[in-house]
């Protein structure tokens, strides 16, 4: 069964506090721009290469933000993001438990969801200066301009008008299960590509 993905954000919700969210990405038109599923696998181009590469870079730029399971496709991209408080997030790429912090909407008023170390509450802190939705925008925006660089001295495919679509899906991960599950959802992804929604020869 697929995650149940809304193209809008929740209304009312604040996409800036502590959580875990799943977010799916398509490029415009869903024009498969990053690599080919073969065998059940995806093999990416050097685009893809570059997309991947920049998604795993977010954490190195944006304090309090994290990464999870991720998977590119040929033209879209599935990823659980974390957000946590500022001066909580260590560097790095962690692959974090669901455990040590506050699922996305478990946490109180902002500034009050306790920091840990070593499994140990140390106190209030800072409200999170980055909203989900920011987030994405910046990673479309520097993938759009590393393409557009590709295209010009490396000869890539040219896209469409834009190379991402508008907006994106996502998903407010509240508890384990749930991550699990969309853990396996993103993992199992290549194996899927002959029944994927996003798969425009299935149109």
């Amino acid at each position: 069964m697929k995650p149940n993905r809304k193209s809008q954000r929740k209304k009312g919700y604040d996409y800036s506090q502590p959580g875990y969210y799943s977010v799916t990405i398509c490029t415009q038109r869903k024009s498969c721009l990053f690599g080919v599923i073969h065998n059940g696998e995806m093999v990416i181009n050097n685009a893809g290469q570059m997309v991947q590469d920049t998604w795993h870079e977010i954490p190195m730029y944006y304090p309090g933000i994290e990464l999870d399971a991720m998977q590119i496709m040929p033209n879209h991209l599935h990823g659980i993001i974390i957000i946590r408080a500022v001066g909580t997030a260590p560097r790095g790429r962690p692959n974090p438990t669901i455990g040590q912090y506050p699922a996305a909407g478990q946490c109180p008023a902002a500034g009050q969801c306790p920091a840990k170390e070593n499994g140990q509450a140390q106190g209030p802190v800072p409200t999170v200066l980055l909203s989900l939705s920011d987030v994405i925008r910046r990673f479309k925006s520097l993938t759009t301009k590393r393409y557009i660089d590709g295209v010009n001295n490396n000869g890539w495919h040219s896209f469409p008008g834009k190379l991402w679509q508008r907006s994106f899906h996502d998903r407010i991960i509240r508890n384990e299960k749930e991550l699990n599950h969309i853990r396996t959802y993103i993992h199992n992804n290549p194996h899927q590509w002959e029944f994927d929604e996003n798969n425009i020869d299935l149109k």
